[in-house]
């Protein structure tokens, strides 16, 4: 071979090469640690950032960490006042909206502004929580821990130091932690939290607004969705978090956000702050193929016909909208979104994308014991992973799609234990729950059951619920004998239900065994977590994370030069990128920002989520849009930018190279969905409502200048 052809091959070998590399070599791409930040500064500083990497996450000192938090259990707000005032997503308040709305106070659909602080309606069971410090406890966390250790006796050791190490971190204070595992376990962080007990709703646009364009336009760009709400944190007069008393007062943040009305251009800097919940970059292609063949096209599918019902019943009154409103956010949300990711990997060719790299590895591993065989056993493992997983998914997306099969389920439960107590509580909140489930009976269970059976005929139809009819053999003859598991239950049956709840002992459940629900529900149940299932699903995933434990790091040995950024796990961190439009096929072009004009565009009175309120058409007929107008005259409405983000960022403050808050983040573009496994940054792109369309909401359309008064805004 001539050395030209040497130097040719050369070179090729180091293009695929670099083309292989692992995600966290993407621009644009990770989700960064904060307290690690410093390692980025360099980086986000030559990209555009004018800030530091102590502006943003500093102990010492107040800094935008203090200002941004963890809202409930997995969405981000940020405090935009010193009294406590803070903003995140419509969609993140939409359940305790709907909780104070009734018929005759619909604030769902008509919004909803306190004219003062007597006026916030109070949310219990709502948490915001407040980052104080962080730190790495690895060393403590393993130690005891031996190298040949056993996954169950690896767990339990890590379990005791990570209890001690709390309590001792914790001792004599009002904070609460969390300690947890990143990169699979080879580093751990520990977390100690300030958690608010009494927050409560301030404000809340429309529906028609704060949900404009529903589920038709959930995941889409171009969006025009007014996507905030917001609420109030109050304390007790020192300042420390307690539960709600009308003695508490606004929270005073030791930080809030700076508000900028300069707005954005294309390739300006941005970068988002927040609680990503999870991603899994660094799996190999059988994880890809079981989420894009396995897993999505089961839930997508169950999930369709559960919406289809629910949005038909919807459509007939306020009061099933009203019943049925949070239920299909959560459906839809999901739906959509694995929609998105599937055709996202068959366009990335995720999984042949996956094993090229897995063949680099295995090239780089041979000669290195620690390594060699780590990508053979995770295959194996997956193998006995994958059938258990789809037929759990069957079960989850199926048998508990129905209101029916969920309550037969607690019902299962009192038939299993022996625990008086246990008992008790779940016959009182069974009790408590009859109202609602009673309610408009005839009207619901319409719907309940129409779910009930047509979910678990597709079931049937794909033969994983074959041995719950062991005598039905056709389409009819299943749907027959369903319709007779629903009828003939004593759940359904309000008198019997009661009545029977009332004189029920552990022990003493025979009526429980003749149900026909509770019936169906424990041979299902049996069946498909039967002892078998159990122990091959959990053998399996203790040893793919084991595995997955050394891949990654023997990843980071054969890039030792390279920053990874662990995975999403529900903790603080940063990620930054550029406001940027892309081209989601061939000849098309969107633009990265739309404007109110587009909302006017898509305004069609016949269909729900596109009706446009006729205060904001007159606002936009006149174009009152005061000081939250762009240069060109326009209401800007939301933007677009490649910042990587997944569920759980939802809310988080978008801000400038100044640390100025410019958004909040809301979704993500449909065609870069797949960003949780695999990034693309001509796909992947983040959607955030402009702060301009937030404040003119609140200022012009509501009238409620006086929590704009409240914030402080660098014009």
């Amino acid at each position: 071979m001539t050395r030209s052809n040497h130097l040719s091959r050369f070179y090729f070998f180091n293009l695929i090469f670099a083309l292989l590399l692992p995600a966290f070599a993407v621009a644009d791409e990770g989700m960064w640690i904060p307290m690690l930040l410093s390692k980025n500064e360099a980086a986000m500083q030559k990209a555009g950032m004018h800030i530091s990497a102590k502006d943003i996450y500093d102990i010492n000192n107040a800094c935008l960490k203090d200002a941004v938090v963890l809202f409930g259990s997995g969405c981000t707000g940020e405090y935009v006042s010193d009294q406590g005032l803070l903003l995140t997503n419509h969609h993140c308040g939409y359940s305790f909206i709907v909780r104070h709305s009734t018929v005759a106070n619909d604030y769902l659909t008509h919004g909803f502004w306190a004219s003062s602080r007597e006026q916030e309606l109070p949310c219990p069971g709502l948490t915001v929580t407040r980052l104080v410090r962080m730190d790495d406890v690895t060393e403590e966390v393993l130690k005891g821990v031996g190298k040949d250790d056993d996954e169950a006796t690896r767990s339990n050791k890590i379990e005791e130091n990570i209890t001690n190490i709390i309590k001792e971190r914790t001792a004599g204070t009002h904070y609460k932690a969390v300690i947890k595992p990143f990169y699979y376990g080879n580093q751990y962080f520990i977390y100690i939290n300030e958690v608010f007990t009494d927050v409560r709703l301030v404000g809340a646009p429309p529906s028609n607004i704060g949900k404009f364009g529903g589920d038709t336009d959930n995941w889409m760009w171009p969006r025009h969705t007014g996507d905030f709400s917001m609420f109030r944190v109050y304390a007790d007069k020192e300042d420390k978090p307690a539960d709600y008393s009308k003695d508490n007062v606004p929270y005073r943040p030791l930080k809030h956000m700076t508000i900028s009305l300069k707005g954005v251009d294309e390739d300006d800097f941005t970068f988002v702050f927040g609680y990503p919940g999870t991603t899994k970059r660094y799996v190999t292609h059988d994880e890809v193929d079981l989420v894009a063949n396995g897993t999505n096209p089961i839930r997508i599918g169950l999930r369709d016909i559960r919406l289809k019902h629910y949005k038909n019943a919807m459509e007939q009154s306020t009061k099933q909208r009203l019943r049925y409103a949070s239920k299909v956010a959560s459906i839809a949300n999901g739906w959509k979104k694995w929609q998105g990711e599937s055709l996202g990997i068959e366009r990335l060719e995720g999984v042949a994308q996956k094993k090229d790299q897995e063949r680099q590895f295995r090239q780089w591993a041979s000669d290195k014991p620690e390594y060699a065989k780590v990508l053979d056993e995770l295959e194996k493992n997956y193998a006995d992973l994958r059938p258990i997983e789809v037929e759990w998914t069957w079960f989850n997306e199926a048998v508990m799609a129905s209101d029916f099969m969920v309550r037969a389920h607690q019902l299962w439960q009192i038939r299993r234990t022996g625990d008086e107590l246990k008992v008790q509580e779940i016959v009182n909140s069974i009790l408590k729950s009859n109202e609602t489930y009673f309610e408009d009976f005839e009207e619901r269970s319409a719907v309940d059951k129409a779910i009930f059976v047509e979910t678990m005929i597709e079931m049937w139809k794909a033969g994983y619920a074959k041995k719950y009819f062991l005598k039905s053999v056709t389409v009819a003859a299943v749907r027959k004998r369903l319709n007779f598991i629903y009828d003939n239950s004593v759940i359904n049956n309000r008198e019997k239900l009661e009545k029977m709840l009332k004189t029920i002992k552990p022990g003493t459940n025979n009526k429980l065994h003749k149900d026909s629900g509770v019936d169906f529900f424990t041979v299902a149940y049996a069946n498909t977590y039967s002892n078998e299932n159990r122990s091959k699903y959990y053998d399996a995933k203790d040893n793919i994370n084991r595995l997955m434990r050394t891949y990654i790091k023997g990843q980071m040995a054969m890039f030792p030069d390279s920053n990874f950024f662990p995975d999403a796990n529900l903790t603080l961190r940063v990620t930054y990128g550029h406001v940027k439009g892309f081209e989601p096929v061939d000849g098309v072009y969107y633009k990265p920002y739309t404007t109110l004009d587009g909302i006017i565009q898509k305004e069609n009175p016949d269909i729900y989520d596109y009706v446009v309120e006729p205060r904001l058409k007159e606002l936009y007929r006149s174009k009152d849009y005061g000081r939250y107008a762009n240069a060109k005259g326009e209401m800007p409405v939301a933007f677009i930018a490649t910042n990587h983000t997944t569920g759980g960022n939802s809310g988080s403050p978008v801000l400038n190279a100044d640390g100025q808050l410019i958004g909040i983040n809301f979704d993500r573009c449909w065609e870069g969905t797949m960003s949780d496994l695999l990034f693309d940054p001509n796909y992947c792109r983040n959607i955030s409502l402009d702060i301009r369309y937030c404040l003119f909401i609140i200022d012009k359309f509501a009238g409620a200048k006086h929590l704009v008064d409240e914030m402080t805004i660098a014009q």
